[in-house]
């Protein structure tokens, strides 16, 4: 009567691992407000101040993105692993 356990799959995985990083990266750029809180260097006479957030506006969307995409693999990876 006694089976051997079922081998399943780690929890923590590379990929996830990524996507952590993907999500938490604009978190950690925005809150850190004294790496940014300055006027140089301007961009098309835009302070640094906004110019940098404003392309976190769009990092953050590619990063999500990113995330996104490996999430939607590594569940197909998970269903296609357990059948």
């Amino acid at each position: 009567m006694s089976q051997a356990p079922e081998a399943r799959e780690p929890v923590v995985t590379p990929a996830r691992v990524v996507i952590a990083l993907c999500l938490f990266a604009p978190f950690v750029a925005m809150l850190w407000v004294g790496s940014y809180a300055k006027a140089d260097p301007a961009f098309i006479g835009i302070p640094f101040f906004y110019w940098y957030q404003m392309a976190w506006v769009l990092l953050s969307t590619l990063l999500t993105m990113i995330a996104y995409k490996l999430w939607q693999r590594d569940q197909r990876a998970r269903r296609g692993g357990s059948k």
